[in-house]
């Protein structure tokens, strides 16, 4: 059996993986570090990791390569993707293809342990969710017919052509309790990809949530707004967000993936 570590930190700025590495250490996590792909892979292959934060742009391997090759390879941990080139296509490209998370470089220690402690939480719930008894489930997956953004948002298209947007049980279960949400307001533009809510929870992290998909604001669920416990009881129905007109959403949904392929 392979032995284990925490947190396997992929960049080639060495100022990042010691910042990684110091404000990881200060959680308890013990972390190794590689500057290049290759050296990634090879220690991978040496030992396991709980999780992986991993830079998009590098000299061999980018980031989504990494991606790729750790899931050609059958390996479940959670990569959490870092970039100092923030656009709103890295982040949608980097949770549909499988990342845990998506992280702007440069960070602080709180937005970072926020996304440690989030993507750390979701391997935890897979893991239970895989080897529990089919009767009890760690947490909820999105229905048929809605479409997920990674696991942290979804949308249902309406017969109206409008389209509701919400946050996916995983997510909620990962940041452990909602205390308050901010919310964007009505008629504002959302982007697909750009941060649509903000989630704080009990223990005070606050959580940015990725929009699955482009459009317009045409009202806000007044019971999320006022009740933010509202969203974790029921978050796929009564606990929406959004109702929006969708800029483009044949377009949007090439991104994400179908809930209807999860039971399968």
């Amino acid at each position: 059996m392979k032995s284990g570590r925490d947190v396997l930190v992929i960049d080639d700025e060495p100022v990042i993986t010691r910042a990684v590495a110091r404000i990881c250490a200060e959680e308890g996590l013990t972390v190794d570090a590689a500057d290049t792909g290759a050296a990634a892979l090879e220690m991978l292959a040496a030992r396991s990791y709980r999780l992986i934060v991993c830079d998009i742009m590098m000299t061999d391997l980018d980031g989504f390569q990494l991606l790729e090759e750790a899931a050609r390879r059958g390996l479940r941990t959670p990569v959490v993707m870092a970039t100092g080139y923030a656009t709103l296509e890295n982040a949608v490209k980097s949770l549909s293809r499988g990342a845990a998370d998506f992280i702007a470089k440069p960070f602080t220690a709180d937005e970072l342990l926020a996304v440690v402690r989030r993507a750390l939480r979701g391997r935890r719930l897979q893991e239970e969710a895989a080897a529990g008894p089919r009767d009890t489930l760690a947490y909820v997956p999105c229905p048929p017919r809605y479409y997920r953004l990674g696991n942290v948002s979804w949308v249902k298209e309406e017969r109206e052509g409008t389209a509701l947007i919400g946050l996916s049980d995983l997510f909620l279960k990962t940041i452990d309790g909602v205390a308050g949400l901010e919310l964007a307001a009505v008629s504002e533009e959302l982007p697909q990809g750009g941060i649509c809510a903000t989630v704080t929870s009990a223990a005070g992290d606050r959580h940015g949530v990725a929009s699955p998909i482009g459009g317009r604001i045409l009202d806000v669920n007044a019971a999320a707004k006022s009740n933010p416990s509202a969203v974790e009881k029921d978050p796929y129905f009564e606990g929406w967000l959004y109702r929006v007109v969708p800029s483009d959403l044949h377009e949007d949904l090439k991104s994400l993936t179908s809930c209807s392929s999860d039971r399968l």
